[in-house]
């Protein structure tokens, strides 16, 4: 999924070297480093997340050199036989509240994905998504709690405080298998990739999101035109608002759009729930072959693992964030619901004639329907940006190593970001239709993020050893991996068939 307003860790390289160097034992010193004991913990510390105005979602990737994994991997750098405990080692000025994480859990995971549910219960039937969902959720959840257990054992292994998704990969890579540690580097290569494919995606969904809302508003009113004139008129207005670089500045914005979005919904509640028909007016099931358009739609939003790490990082309790009753599964039960009961009650209300956004199915002769189009409209638009800065961050790493002057850096980053927003208008211009676009983009990447790449890491880390009596474990991860890799590759063929032929399905 997607995240609503990302929370992630843009700091340089350089911080993160230097957040490592003393556990390299490259000098000598008292603590192993050639430092004293307060240099030590200072560069030790890891920057605060809240702190910083450059934050996001999912972890920028780090340009570090490759660190292999310590011989004494439960004992910290000061030789003491206590175990090495990484959340000991995080100092934040102003660390998250349990509550503050989960807001931000809820925010990160609620966005244009769960306006969209409705038409994932249609490729499924009431009955079969409403159980799917739910089952859905539970795997997605799962998955998450892999990555930061996985991220918790690598922390004690190397002896660091904290690290990204793409770190984790990497690390996991570097100290698992003998034969896999080779492919460090393009497993996390890997990471980014998708990374940028799923942020990108998600900016081309706000596009047509966007335009289409805007269209039902203005025709309504006004006159009917093409979605593809609104991408247009949108355009200009999303490459300013994305030349700004800060995120500092986008700030009240981000509040803005919050505030629109829960609005928005709450009266799309309120429309869904009158006049309910009987259920037996809807499908309770549908055909197999529709099926991989509700997975993709259903694991794009359920796509918020980037932001697990960035946020159990950045917590002052982070013991609190696991567990049967910690902050992920409170979290995250309160999401598979709202979801569930959104795409529930929406098909339920509209049946076969729901829309790839629930917003576009709200009864179009009343004032408050239109303002819940404008107002999604614009929480989305505003959302852009954020979304924006994920690939940016990320593609940034690589602009700086080949470019040599601040000025040269500068102009380069300034281009590709006019790039890419014009790169996502041309990709919403050819493919306007809203469900296809979330339904492809779901199977591509979410899947790929959410669904293979943590069962694999995990299998990696706790290599061979560490997988349960009789390997139950792998068991579980390889048949976790399968689901996902199934639902890659029909989900994807199945979206692509319906772009090129809408009436396909």
């Amino acid at each position: 999924m997607e995240d609503f307003t990302p929370l992630i860790n843009l700091q340089g390289a350089r911080k993160m070297k230097n957040e490592r160097e003393p556990l390299l034992g490259h000098d000598t010193g008292s603590n192993g480093s050639g430092l004293d004991a307060a240099d030590h913990q200072r560069l030790l510390a890891r920057p605060d997340l809240r702190s910083s105005p450059e934050n996001m979602i999912v972890d920028a990737p780090n340009d570090t050199d490759s660190l292999m994994a310590k011989e004494e991997s439960t004992y910290g750098a000061s030789g003491s036989t206590e175990p090495y405990e990484p959340s000991m080692h995080r100092t934040l000025e102003h660390p998250t509240t349990n509550l503050d994480t989960m807001i931000h859990l809820l925010k990160g995971n609620i966005g244009t994905g769960i306006l969209a549910m409705p038409d994932a219960f249609k490729h499924a039937g009431l009955y079969v998504g409403l159980f799917g969902t739910l089952f859905m959720g539970a795997v997605c959840t799962h998955c998450m709690h892999m990555l930061v257990n996985c991220s918790h054992e690598l922390c004690r292994r190397l002896q660091v405080p904290s690290l990204s998704f793409a770190d984790v990969c990497q690390r996991a890579f570097e100290s698992g298998p003998i034969g896999l540690r080779r492919y460090s580097k393009l497993a996390t290569n890997l990471i980014n990739m998708f990374l940028v494919i799923t942020q990108l995606g998600f900016c081309c969904v706000y596009f047509v999101f966007v335009a289409a809302n805007l269209r039902e508003v203005v025709a309504h009113y006004f006159f009917d035109l093409p979605t593809r004139i609104y991408l247009l008129l949108l355009l200009i207005p999303m490459v300013l608002l994305n030349l700004v670089k800060n995120l500092k500045y986008l700030t009240p914005i981000s509040l803005t759009a919050a505030i629109l979005t829960v609005s928005g919904l709450s009266c799309t509640f309120y429309y869904m729930l009158q006049d309910l028909p009987n259920t037996h007016t809807v499908k309770p099931y549908s055909t197999w072959a529709q099926l991989p358009l509700y997975f993709g739609t259903a694991i794009y939003a359920f796509e918020g693992i980037g932001m697990v790490l960035p946020l159990e990082n950045n917590m002052a309790t982070p013991e609190d964030f696991g567990g049967w009753s910690g902050v992920l599964n409170t979290g995250m039960v309160i999401v598979a619901c709202l979801y569930t009961a959104v795409g529930f009650f929406g098909y339920l209300k509209y049946g076969d004639s729901v829309k790839g956004s629930i917003t576009l199915n709200l009864p179009g002769e009343e004032l408050t329907a239109q303002l819940v189009r404008i107002m999604m409209a614009l929480a989305i638009f505003f959302s852009y940006s954020l979304q924006f800065f994920v690939p940016m961050s990320i593609l940034s790493v690589h602009i700086r190593r080949r470019l040599h002057t601040e000025q040269s850096r500068l102009i380069g980053e300034y281009l590709t970001r006019v790039s890419l927003v014009i790169f996502t208008f041309i990709l919403a211009a050819m493919v306007p239709n809203l469900g296809a676009v979330i339904s492809l983009v779901g199977a591509v990447s979410s899947s790929t993020l959410a669904l293979i790449f943590p069962p694999l890491i995990e299998i990696v880390t706790f290599w061979p050893d560490k997988l349960g009596r009789h390997y139950w474990i792998l068991w579980k991860d390889v048949a976790i991996m399968v689901f996902g890799i199934l639902g890659f590759i029909f989900g994807t063929y199945t979206s692509v068939a319906q772009i090129l032929n809408p009436d396909l399905v």
